[in-house]
């Protein structure tokens, strides 16, 4: 009984984690919506994303044990942003101009980091956490740089959650507007070892929690 409780405990963790990881994130391929601080949203975002995926993918590949759980991790939130993102296009906005922040090849790098140290938990953290940290902006700034006229559709669009107060009367130039990727996978790559490092102790926490 107490191992199907268990288990039970740990997948219904994963649906709360992952659900709630898209939920925080669901905004953050919006970058163009904020025209006059794109690169500073992107930085501030990466973060944000590389915190999500990496606690989450985490949490559950070493509960699994299974280098390949933290890319179906990934697929997971991809999907539910799929979803969410469809709203976008009910209200009207091209198709071509709704960003899925990409999660994936990050997640195949967890995995591969896993799965090359021979399920080493302390490799896990500071490698994945490194690789993931990195390519996260990396990755999601190609994404981003297809996106047809950009500026153009975003002005023709605006964001209508953004409320009147918070409108830009002239551009402004961001403090990190000139090396956004570079920022965030600088600082990715730090903080993402603290984050991996949380997912393992998540997993931890659960199961000795499970087992009192």
């Amino acid at each position: 009984v107490m191992v199907w409780l268990r288990r039970c405990t740990h997948y219904l963790s994963i649906v709360v984690v992952a659900v709630n990881s898209t939920l925080l994130t669901i905004n953050a391929g919006d970058y163009i919506f904020y025209t006059d601080w794109a690169w500073t949203s992107f930085t501030v975002f990466s973060i944000s994303q590389t915190l999500m995926l990496a606690v989450g993918a985490t949490y559950y590949l070493t509960f699994t044990g299974v280098p390949g759980t933290a890319t179906y991790y990934g697929l997971i939130m991809t999907v539910y942003t799929w979803v969410a993102k469809g709203a976008w296009f009910a209200l009207g906005y091209p198709y071509d101009f709704i960003v899925t922040p990409i999660w994936l090849p990050s997640a195949m790098l967890l995995d591969l980091a896993y799965w090359a140290t021979k399920k080493n938990k302390h490799s896990l953290i500071l490698f994945g956490g490194v690789l993931v940290g990195m390519s996260l902006p990396l990755f999601n700034m190609v994404n981003l740089i297809t996106v047809a006229d950009p500026l153009e559709t975003a002005f023709k669009y605006p964001r209508p959650t953004l409320p009147p107060y918070m409108t830009p009367i002239e551009p402004q130039v961001g403090k990190f507007y000139n090396s956004p990727v570079a920022l965030g996978a600088g600082a990715g790559a730090v903080l993402s070892v603290t984050f991996t490092a949380l997912g393992c102790k998540l997993n931890t926490w659960t199961y000795r929690w499970m087992a009192a």
